[in-house]
């Protein structure tokens, strides 16, 4: 099984809302396979509490602006690691000791990678 068109769109909002607010090593994992109910996770790494608060408050405006539904979200207090659970698009943005610290990748590794566009400095001006 793979992601649908429309975890890759969605894929795509996040990405360049989590880009834009300062969001580093992106990754995007294809989870359809041994996870029935979700088909992508981003992770994303924010610099600092306050960094990782943003980048999940863009990305879940962004998601809602395009009409898709949030399900849950949790962490956002500690703002350490936050997850967003938008359905077939599940996005974690981590404090960047977090992410270390999970290491999902690693716990995904037989996930494949979903390419990630994002727009580049010259085409955003």
């Amino acid at each position: 099984m793979t992601a649908s068109a429309q975890s890759h769109d969605m894929l795509q909002i996040a990405a360049i809302a989590a880009d834009a607010k300062g969001g580093e090593e992106l990754v995007a994992l294809d989870v359809s396979g041994p996870l029935p109910l979700v088909d992508v996770f981003l992770l994303v790494t924010g610099r600092s509490e306050r960094n990782v608060a943003a980048i999940a408050d863009e990305v879940e405006d962004r998601l809602l602006e395009a009409g898709h539904k949030r399900l849950r979200r949790e962490g956002r207090k500690e703002s350490r690691w936050v997850l967003l659970d938008f359905g077939d698009l599940v996005v974690h943005v981590f404090h960047e000791e977090e992410r270390m610290y999970y290491g999902l990748e690693r716990l995904w590794k037989d996930c494949p990678v979903v390419p990630i566009e994002l727009p580049t400095p010259a085409a955003a001006e």
